[in-house]
């Protein structure tokens, strides 16, 4: 999907508070992976598809830049950054120990009703897996709204700020798993590692949970790093 696409996906806004919910717009495109590394964003053309004057996607761009979402390069143009292997790997070993945490707290928190979101995201997901030609770009999005019900059925507030902070450099890296290539989504492992993790929230296992986020988050970095996907990206950039 191209980055006028993604946005187009999103809409006019309204004037109301526009500044911030372009902001809160442009940080989801990122955490839900519909921007991949190397995409460059024109002010202009972001404007347009939402609808809105330049001013408030300037003051949205760099709030995104200023949390390292998104980066100026020499010059001037604004882009997702490109991640070397060596960022990802730290990146990729923080979110392991934050989001199995979060996710053996789910196990242990989780209401009737927070558990009934994650079923829903876990079989939407899986429902893309039997498709014979599987919408990628929703594979990703559906892959983030499942991962964020189960760290939200936490109950900590706090804990599901820190992980979004990390979404909003994992998402778009994200897209070179999901998104790599038409069978990927069947052949990816995510669908059982979601599968578990509610098996388990619904058991209250919270070992369980947490091994089975660790595997899903492990599984796709393996993949991404093996086909050299954070290389390409850089050649794109």
């Amino acid at each position: 999907m191209s980055v006028a696409d993604a946005l187009t996906t999103i809409g006019p806004l309204e004037r109301e508070t526009l500044g911030e919910r372009v902001y809160g717009h442009l940080r989801e495109l990122l955490m839900a992976g519909r921007l991949a590394p190397g995409d460059k964003i024109s002010l202009r053309a972001t404007a347009l598809a939402l609808g809105t004057s330049m001013m408030p996607v300037r003051e949205a761009v760099s709030r995104l830049v200023a949390d390292r979402a998104l980066e100026v390069t020499p010059n001037r143009a604004v882009r997702v950054p490109v991640m070397s292997e060596e960022g990802f790997r730290e990146l990729t070993t923080v979110r392991i120990s934050i989001e199995g945490f979060a996710a053996e707290a789910a196990a242990a928190a989780a209401d009737a009703r927070a558990i009934e979101r994650i079923a829903g995201h876990e079989a939407a997901f899986r429902a893309l897996g039997s498709q014979p030609v599987a919408d990628l770009a929703e594979a990703v999005r559906i892959n983030k709204n499942l991962h964020f019900a189960i760290y939200e059925a936490a109950g900590l507030p706090t804990l599901v700020e820190i992980i979004g902070a990390l979404w909003l450099k994992a998402g778009p890296v994200l897209n070179l798993d999901l998104g790599a290539n038409p069978d990927r989504l069947a052949r990816s492992g995510a669908i059982r590692f979601h599968a578990e993790a509610l098996a388990a929230i619904r058991a209250r296992d919270g070992a369980a949970a947490r091994t089975a986020i660790v595997a899903d988050i492990s599984g796709a970095a393996d993949f991404i790093i093996g086909r050299g996907g954070l290389a390409a990206a850089r050649n794109r950039a």
